[in-house]
């Protein structure tokens, strides 16, 4: 392993920060990028009903798999903070743990799938046309369940180990070849939104098969330790497996809170209409874009907090928050600028359907104060993950979740979509200050 690719081997400056930074930055925003390319093939080749059923379908997805991100984020603190205590065997373990539960998790969906989408379809009051375009796309997509979890807990220790640019290598295999499968099946042959679905489980399985050998090779060649390279007495290890799966059930609550709202946002705007609901996706999709690009620097914080606290090193801990909190605040200050000023002929890239346009144009404002003011809270959940202060995020989803709700009534009540835009601005600040309190103590607690 280089020094470059040891996260708490080098002197933490902004220019090393920002080295460790960029290939994650890449990889994450690859992934809106491959959302952009899928919505570009159905918005340009579909129609308005077919958009609304791949953004509800997506929806569902991310809804499901993020209410097991717990996979990647637990895995990032756990493999971090043994690393940094120099634990090679407890690094192994932190990993295989998830890396099970995250396979046999996806069987587990796959094995739900009807259940689900006839519930999940019936909650989002969509039209019938949307609803079974969705559903075709869930039936098709479903089979990479397995592969998506567990790659998660891979993504998660390659993260956790500073291994940045594998982790773009993994990040850029996946969403190339699932865009590039998603364009021929679903805009050459014409297979609509099953096209996409299998596009994706399809990348989804290459993926995992390449990045499992990828991680085995990296792990074998950091087994200098006396324990056998699957420590299973560790893995098994009741005390171990109770934190592990303590801090994987407070992240989840947390995950499904913040869940809950993207999805009572989606299901808000299909109530005000098809275009509406379509339009809401586009912008979506920038938003994503530029919080993937954000959570780059928030994975930097996670591996470097992590170390420092394996370490027990407070100063590493001090300005590994600072540096990379500064470099994501000036990041994201550029890129709600981009949105304001050209976020209009990213839309027009995205639709030719006047009515969607319309009504995303109308909108971007929002997204642009939106992309600005989330830097706090991706930071924050970069610094709690690090430490796995899981508990305390947890409790930040619930109050957001809850401020949400509340304000969301009256704001959409009073001005529509634009209402519901402000709410959802409201939610991410809510995620942000919720956290502070505990981050304050935190920090008190490291003295």
């Amino acid at each position: 392993m280089s020094a470059s690719e040891a996260s708490g081997s080098t002197p933490l400056t902004r220019a090393a920060i920002a080295r460790k930074a960029w290939p994650i930055i890449l990889a994450n925003a690859s992934v809106p990028l491959l959302g952009l390319v899928d919505t570009a093939v159905i918005g340009r080749y579909g129609s308005t009903a077919d958009l609304g059923a791949l953004a509800l379908g997506a929806l569902l997805f991310n809804f499901v798999y993020w209410s097991f991100g717990f996979l990647r984020m637990a895995t990032t603190g756990f493999v971090a903070q043994a690393a940094g205590a120099g634990d090679e065997a407890e690094v192994r373990a932190a990993l295989a743990r998830p890396l099970l539960l995250g396979a046999g998790l996806g069987v587990a969906i796959w094995l739900l799938q009807w259940p689900l989408v006839a519930g999940y379809f019936a909650l989002m009051d969509a039209s019938a046309a949307v609803a079974g375009t969705g559903a075709d796309y869930f039936a098709a997509r479903v089979w990479g369940a397995p592969a998506a979890l567990a790659l998660y807990a891979l993504c998660g220790a390659l993260v956790g180990l500073g291994r940045s640019r594998t982790l773009l290598a993994v990040q850029l295999l996946l969403n190339g070849l699932n865009a590039a499968l998603d364009v021929y099946l679903a805009g050459v042959l014409d297979l609509g939104a099953r096209g996409i679905g299998y596009g994706t489980a399809i990348a989804e399985w290459t993926t995992c098969l390449v990045a499992a050998v990828v991680v085995w090779r990296m792990l074998r060649a950091r087994h200098r330790d006396g324990e056998p390279f699957l420590p299973w007495a560790r893995i098994g290890d009741r005390a171990r497996l109770r934190r592990t799966l303590a801090a994987n059930g407070d992240i989840m609550v947390r995950t499904l809170c913040l869940l809950a709202g993207f999805g009572w946002f989606a299901r808000q705007g299909a109530a005000l209409g098809d275009a509406t609901l379509a339009a809401n996706h586009l912008l979506l999709q920038l938003v994503s874009f530029s919080a993937f690009f954000l959570d780059g620097f928030a994975y930097v914080a996670e591996a470097q907090v992590g170390h420092a606290v394996g370490a027990r090193d407070q100063g590493r801990f001090r300005r590994a928050v600072r540096l990379s909190s500064e470099l994501a605040a000036g990041t994201a200050v550029a890129l709600a600028v981009l949105l304001w000023l050209g976020g209009a002929s990213v839309v027009g890239l995205l639709t030719t359907l006047a009515d969607v346009a319309a009504v995303a144009l109308a909108h971007l404002p929002w997204v642009a104060l939106y992309v600005l003011l989330s830097v706090a809270a991706f930071q924050l959940d970069g610094i709690f993950i690090g430490a796995t202060r899981t508990r305390q995020m947890r409790n930040a989803g619930l109050v957001s979740l809850a401020v949400f709700l509340l304000v969301q009534w009256p704001l959409t009540a009073a001005w529509g979509n634009h209402g519901l835009w402000a709410a959802f601005v409201v939610f991410v600040v809510a995620r942000a200050l919720a956290l502070l309190p505990y981050y304050r103590r935190m920090v008190a607690g490291l003295e």
